[in-house]
């Protein structure tokens, strides 16, 4: 009698796999990219526009420290490269003494400088290029 039974409930999961099978075969008439839903189109056209935003943005940095004055230790003077795909950004950098500090701001566009750079805004330029 066990046998049976289970003789019967292998046949019906058979015909259910069967036709579980069927319908994750079965496709509209349209196949290709042209087929796919209107969503994922539009899915598409956004991750577009996101890759050509990311593009312009400050996602290109580069932190050099030193020592600026050969009196003052710890390397508390620093360049901050921050710079786009393109090389366009800004270089910061801030200058430790003694007695004070000093901050400069220079416009970079493709990865150069009309301002003269030092040594260390150079070198953060050149560690932030991809």
């Amino acid at each position: 009698m066990l046998d049976l039974v289970a003789v019967v409930l292998a046949a019906l999961a058979c015909v259910l796999a069967v036709l579980a099978l069927r319908r994750t075969t079965s496709r509209p008439a349209g196949d290709g990219v042209d087929a796919l839903p209107q969503d994922v189109h539009g899915l598409r056209q956004e991750v577009a526009a996101l890759q050509a935003e990311n593009r312009d943005a400050l996602r290109h940095l580069s932190v050099v420290r030193y020592d600026a004055f050969g009196d003052v230790g710890g390397h508390l003077s620093w360049s901050l490269a921050l710079l786009d795909d393109a090389g366009h950004g800004v270089v910061l950098t801030s200058i430790h003494g003694r007695s004070e500090a000093r901050t400069y701001a220079k416009s970079v566009a493709s990865w150069s400088c009309e301002q003269q750079l030092s040594p260390e805004e150079e070198e953060a330029i050149e560690h932030a290029r991809p």
